[in-house]
C-alpha cells in the first residue's frame, strides 16, 4: 500500500512525536511567569506541521499527545490555555476555513474563542482557585478591558497562524522535501 503524502506511517508518527515534543518544550517555558500565555500560544503552532504535512487526524493526535504531556508537567495557566484553546485551535481553524463564507468562519472562530475563554476562566477559578478576578488598578473596568484585549489578541493570533503557515509553505517546506520519506 503506497504511503499518503509520500510518507511511511513510521515517518508520520515520528513527525507527530517531534512536534509534540517541541510543543511540550515551548510550553515548559510557561513556568517563567511573564510568558505563560504566549508559551501556550506558541506551543500550539507546532500542531500545524502534521496538519500541513499529513492530515487532520495526525494533527489531532499531536494535540492530544502534547496536551497530555503539558497537562502533566506544565504551569497551570499555560496548560489550561493550551488544552482549552491554543493546542487544538490550528486544527479547528483549518476545518472552519473550508467554509466559503467569511462571516460564518469568523462567527465560529469567535464563538470557539468565547467558549474556550469562559471554560478556562471557570477551570482556573473553581478548580485551581486562581484569583482571576483581580484586575488591580483597572478595578471594575478590568474585565471589559481584558476581554477587549483578549479578542484583539485572538484575531491577531488567527492571522499570525495564517502568515506562519504561508511562511512554512514558501520558505521551510521546500527544504524538507528530501527528509520526508
Amino acid at each position: 500500500m503506497p504511503a499518503v503524502n509520500g510518507m511511511k506511517k513510521s515517518s508520520k508518527i515520528t513527525l507527530c512525536a517531534i512536534c509534540s515534543a517541541l510543543s511540550f518544550v515551548i510550553a515548559m517555558l510557561g513556568h517563567i511567569p511573564v510568558i505563560n500565555y504566549s508559551a501556550a500560544a506558541i506551543a500550539g503552532l507546532f500542531v500545524m506541521i502534521p496538519l500541513v504535512e499529513i492530515s487532520i487526524p495526525y494533527a489531532f493526535a499531536t494535540y492530544i499527545t502534547s496536551a497530555v504531556l503539558i497537562g502533566l508537567f506544565g504551569e497551570i495557566e499555560t496548560k489550561i490555555l493550551f488544552i482549552l484553546l491554543f493546542g487544538f485551535y490550528p486544527v479547528l481553524k483549518a476545518i472552519i476555513e473550508k467554509i466559503a463564507n467569511n462571516i460564518i468562519e469568523w462567527a465560529l472562530k469567535l464563538a470557539t474563542f468565547t467558549a474556550s475563554i469562559i471554560l478556562a476562566y471557570l477551570v482556573m477559578k473553581y478548580i485551581f482557585s486562581i484569583d482571576v478576578d483581580n484586575f488591580g488598578p483597572l478595578g471594575k473596568y478590568g474585565v471589559a478591558v481584558f476581554l477587549i484585549l483578549s479578542y484583539v489578541a485572538f484575531v491577531l493570533y488567527d492571522l499570525a497562524i495564517s502568515r506562519i503557515s504561508m511562511f512554512y509553505f514558501i520558505r521551510i517546506r521546500p527544504h524538507l522535501s528530501g527528509i520526508k520519506k
